[in-house]
């Protein structure tokens, strides 16, 4: 049986860290890492997830805005709040939670953000510094910088000589999730929905990330003996042994399979979801390093 991953358990070993490099950072004369989240609209699932950022960052003694505007809020008046933070000295990461409302260009709001305040790591600024390997002043996105931080846990930061295959290229995870493998020398393959015979390209891996959205896709038999496999996947999907109307969440992988075969692996929840919040304090906590002239510290 494959050894678990505990997510959960790694998130609050860098929230520790953070909090006591937060202490490090004032006795230093730095000023306290300030974190402005910006939520537009009621959407149920953003607000949970702006309610359990903003309390992080509190824990980490963190200076914590939330900005939480109408669903009609307009593209210039986001702007402007978007403007003002970029300006403002005691913020050091924004984070604009999406999805943004229709009438609203999310490419437009996040492009806007200042590079060096973009915790989340979407600036194309960001994008072409960690596509070129410049890791030093980049900002990773918190999910695949988390997922990164599992693999080292198993495998260590040198993956010379592995192979690894992502499924999935969206920006957000698949790409930058590559970059990163390939950044700790990897050979790399991204696989997508095109991919012919994914089944026999992911049993060549001995880092298998799946990040597609598909529940339960990655079956046991497309795991290579030993392979370390991170789920990324949260999907929920009907539950009736649980009663009629019931929900559980999955992973993108079938885990009772991989689990035979993988020789570390995820578990959906709490493997990469706890990752994603304690990342973001991370790169804001960097940022503030950054923005004090001193050496970011790394996870």
């Amino acid at each position: 049986m494959a050894e678990l991953i505990d997510g959960k358990s790694v998130a609050e070993d860098v929230v520790r860290r953070v909090k006591a490099l937060t202490a490090e950072l004032a006795e230093k004369g730095g000023r306290q890492p300030g974190l402005a989240v910006v939520i537009v609209g009621e959407d149920p699932a953003s607000q949970v997830y702006v309610a359990s950022k903003s309390r992080t960052a509190k824990e980490c003694g963190f200076h914590s805005v939330q900005h939480t505007l109408p669903a009609e809020t307009s593209e210039p008046d986001l702007l402007k709040i978007i403007g003002q933070l970029n300006a403002d000295p005691a913020i050091n990461g924004i984070l604009v939670q999406l999805p943004l409302p229709s009438h609203v260009d999310s490419g437009k709001i996040i492009q806007t953000i200042a590079p060096e305040k973009d915790v989340d790591g979407f600036h194309f600024i960001n994008v072409g510094k960690l596509g070129t390997g410049e890791l030093d002043t980049a900002f990773v996105p918190c999910t695949p910088a988390g997922s990164m931080l599992l693999i080292e846990r198993v495998r260590g930061k040198d993956l010379s000589g592995l192979n690894a295959v992502v499924v999935g290229r969206s920006n957000i995870v698949g790409k930058p999730m590559a970059n990163l493998l390939l950044a700790a020398n990897c050979t790399v393959t991204i696989a997508h929905s095109r991919t012919r015979d994914l089944p026999a390209l992911a049993r060549t891996a001995d880092i298998l990330v799946a990040a597609v959205g598909r529940p339960e896709m990655v079956r046991g038999d497309w795991v290579k003996p030993g392979a370390t496999v991170i789920d990324v996947g949260i999907n929920r999907i009907a539950a009736p042994e649980k009663g009629e109307g019931k929900t559980r969440l999955v992973g993108d992988v079938a885990f009772a399979e991989a689990a035979k075969a993988a020789g570390a692996i995820t578990p959906v929840p709490g493997g990469v979801g706890p990752m994603t919040i304690a990342m973001l304090m991370a790169n804001t906590l960097a940022s503030a390093y950054l923005a004090a002239g001193l050496k970011r510290p790394y996870f």
